[in-house]
């Protein structure tokens, strides 16, 4: 009767110490999980808006960009982006914002002269 006893209370002791552990760790492992943003963009009259994207250090971006008229590019040369959104159309872009600072964004297309006018900014905030 003894010996159960004992494997019982090694079972409990057991189990608490892990419970325990879990707790103390589970601040560390949240801070590993990276926060999910998800941006929408509107490309018309050669402008985009918002101009200004903001998100953390390690975020997961879904960045959608959307033309309301004609077809737009959307180049992020730090992050190795360049899409061309089709007119009337959306394009969808996921990246990890692993590098903080401030990055332009900008129209590659050259159909038009006023592309080169589209600018915008991503700002990536450190952790």
């Amino acid at each position: 009767m003894l010996p159960s006893r004992r494997i019982v209370g090694i079972a409990l002791l057991t189990g608490g110490a892990c419970l325990l552990a879990g707790s103390a760790l589970s601040p560390l492992l949240a801070q590993d999980t990276p926060n999910r943003r998800q941006i929408t963009v509107v490309a018309k009259d050669f402008q985009f808006s918002p101009s200004r994207l903001e998100v953390s250090q390690d975020d997961l971006v879904t960045l959608t960009v959307r033309s309301e008229d004609v077809a737009y590019g959307i180049t992020i040369d730090e992050y190795r982006v360049a899409k061309r959104i089709p007119a009337g159309g959306s394009v969808t872009i996921e990246f990890r914002a692993d590098r903080p600072g401030t990055f332009p964004f900008y129209s590659n297309l050259t159909s038009d002269s006023r592309h080169a006018e589209m600018r915008g900014q991503l700002v990536v905030r450190p952790r």
